[in-house]
């Protein structure tokens, strides 16, 4: 047994198949808690089972609604405070307002940093999160941050597809996922390619232009999230019209807001590789184009050496 108390693992409703997965992995059973809603919308919290003096892990992506997850992750991790846990992790498999991490104007909060404080004054004692979109954002915790990667995972199924028969090339869809699409065509031996775009507002791109060559390529265009899908639906177009072959959509987080779904459906898209983080039902409908990779194994093998005072880097250094 860790130092820090016997392993326990808990969910809020935000994802529940991935955190059933992950303590499978982990070797325990999920625990148990009572979250009630009330009429006027307060949420209330009862732990069930005995956490006192244990090491305890709580699952909760802040996606869709956001606010929710995010006003439940603090609660629970404050009523396992006050039970006496020794330690509480906040696991976000997706970290919402993660986008919000700059000030881009005048009077605009940073509240990604907000989240983070918002995290530390409920009680957590580290934070375990996958691919975030940008680095600085650990540095916004007073507690330590481990930011999972799950390019092992992506990659794997991408050389199982595409593999030495066809010629590939890896789409970096803004400047500042260079390095992301740079480290995917490092792994695939391949080339890389940029687009280059300018912005109108949030999700309206007013023009596109595509640096490098792509002809008679497999795109893979890949990134941390998808949101909307409008950017990536007009980075495909801009591809395809170059002569790429077909393109393939590559990310983490699966956000697919604001009629996604049917965009990307309807789209010049091949297919859509996204990753568990966010937990989507209705995707069974969709599975003729999307494409959805577990992440359960990658956390719960975290989870499983942050509880062991394990390696975390030795983690990536294995996948």
């Amino acid at each position: 047994m860790s130092e820090h108390g016997r392993l326990t693992v808990l969910s809020g409703r935000s994802n529940l198949p991935l955190a059933q997965s992950i303590s499978s992995y982990a070797g325990v059973s999920l625990g148990t808690c009572n979250i009630q809603l009330f009429c006027d919308g307060e949420l209330n919290v009862e732990i069930t089972d005995n956490v006192r003096g244990n090491d305890v892990f709580v699952i909760q992506s802040t996606s869709y609604p956001v606010n929710d997850h995010l006003m439940e992750l603090a609660i629970m991790i404050d009523a396992l405070k006050r039970s006496s846990a020794r330690r509480i992790t906040a696991v976000l498999p997706y970290f919402g307002y993660a986008r919000q991490d700059r000030k881009v104007k005048p009077r605009v909060p940073i509240t990604a940093k907000l989240v983070a404080d918002i995290l530390g004054a409920a009680g957590a004692s580290r934070v375990l999160t996958v691919d975030l979109h940008s680095g600085q954002i650990m540095g916004f915790f007073d507690v330590p941050v481990d930011n999972l990667y799950s390019r092992p995972i992506l990659l794997r199924y991408l050389k199982e597809q595409f593999g030495e028969s066809e010629k590939v090339c890896v789409i970096s869809p803004d400047s500042g996922g260079v390095p992301r699409a740079r480290a995917f065509a490092a792994r695939l031996d391949t080339t890389l390619a940029i687009i280059d775009k300018r912005r109108l507002a949030p999700n309206e791109v007013a023009e596109m232009n595509v640096v490098g060559e792509v002809r008679d390529r497999v795109c893979l265009i890949v990134d941390d999230m998808i949101d909307t899908g409008q950017t990536l639906v007009k980075t495909a177009d801009a591809v395809l019209n170059k002569g790429a072959k077909k393109v393939v959509a590559v990310a983490t987080h699966g956000v697919l807001s604001g009629g996604a779904w049917e965009r990307l459906m309807e789209s010049s898209i091949d297919k859509v590789v996204i990753t568990d983080t966010i937990d989507h039902p209705n995707i069974k409908k969709f599975e003729q184009k999307f494409v959805r990779l577990s992440i359960a194994n990658l956390i719960g093998e975290a989870i499983r050496r942050i509880h062991e005072e394990g390696s975390i880097s030795s983690l990536f250094e294995e996948t």
